[in-house]
């Protein structure tokens, strides 16, 4: 990978996102990016709290799940997160974390460590798609949406600092078609990470809120940039299965199975190029369309 001197300072910029001050015990400070969303970006708050997680866990236990729930919109303001060690047994450990702004608490999540074991393998296989080279950045195609979009989001980047996304398919976020089936999405670092899994996988729980609940408005052709549904995450749940690295294409294929009650439930899949699965997700969000009053 060749790193522009943008694609290092977008990085740098999201790693040091990514760093918590200690603030005593087990309590952890971090500072907040505004992508243009009314509340904090999510997988934000995911990747942090997962980075706090990790601080109070031996370094040979790497994470192998996490649980967390939105409680409420988050600001863009430094975020304190609250870490307990609710078990450290002979092969895992349980983190609880609970992110505050003020007296709010806006986030908490469960996450379980593991030391690194053999066993039985197998896996979904990796649907078979375009690959990442040739196909047009996330970034590109909504820039030449801009003029076409109304003024709210003529600045807004609403993508997360780093990460470079390339859609197989792309499509018309203005008129979008009702379409059933997965959506299959290339992402990967913009420039070089560290060697810490660690940080791939604070990092991966980032990129993974980004785009995963629009598979639940996809099958009824809503348009998120012309107003015509509301969205909020209320969960996010996580299984990493093989090592990754994040600077290197990952496939994301993800789709909705239902949505009911103004709630979509989404799920994904992240494989490496050579098809190997390394994490799932599911997460279900608030799914509420704009009803148009008659005049």
């Amino acid at each position: 990978m060749t790193d522009s001197t943008h694609d290092r300072q977008q990085v740098d910029q999201l790693l040091a996102l990514m760093q918590l001050d200690a603030v005593g015990g087990d309590h952890f400070r971090a500072q907040s990016d505004n992508i243009g969303t009314p509340a904090v970006f999510g997988g934000q708050v995911l990747g942090q709290a997962l980075r706090a997680a990790y601080l109070t866990v031996a370094p040979d236990r790497p994470v192998h799940s996490l649980h967390g729930y939105f409680l409420l919109p988050g600001e863009h303001a430094p975020i304190d997160y609250e870490v307990t060690r609710v078990r450290d047994g002979r092969s895992f450990s349980m983190r609880r974390v609970v992110a505050r702004q003020g007296e709010n608490i806006i986030f908490e999540m469960n996450a379980s460590f593991q030391t690194v074991s053999d066993g039985i393998e197998h896996q979904a296989p990796m649907p078979q798609v375009a690959g990442p080279e040739g196909l047009q950045s996330e970034h590109a195609l909504r820039q030449a949406l801009i003029p076409h979009l109304p003024p709210y989001f003529h600045d807004k980047t609403l993508a997360p600092r780093g990460l470079e996304y390339r859609p197989v398919e792309p499509v018309d976020l203005l008129n979008p078609p009702k379409r059933e089936g997965p959506t299959a999405i290339w992402v990967r670092a913009m420039a070089g990470l560290p060697d810490d899994p660690s940080v791939h996988r604070a990092l991966l729980a980032y990129g993974s809120d980004h785009g995963l609940l629009l598979a639940a408005i996809a099958p009824h052709g809503l348009s998120l940039f012309k107003g015509e549904v509301r969205m909020a995450s209320l969960d996010h749940a996580m299984w990493f299965h093989r090592d990754f690295r994040l600077d290197d294409w990952l496939l994301y294929v993800f789709d909705s199975p239902s949505a009911g009650g103004a709630r979509g439930l989404c799920q994904g899949r992240f494989y490496t190029r050579e098809g190997q699965l390394v994490a799932s997700v599911m997460q279900e969000g608030m799914v509420r369309p704009w009803l148009k009053r008659s005049a």
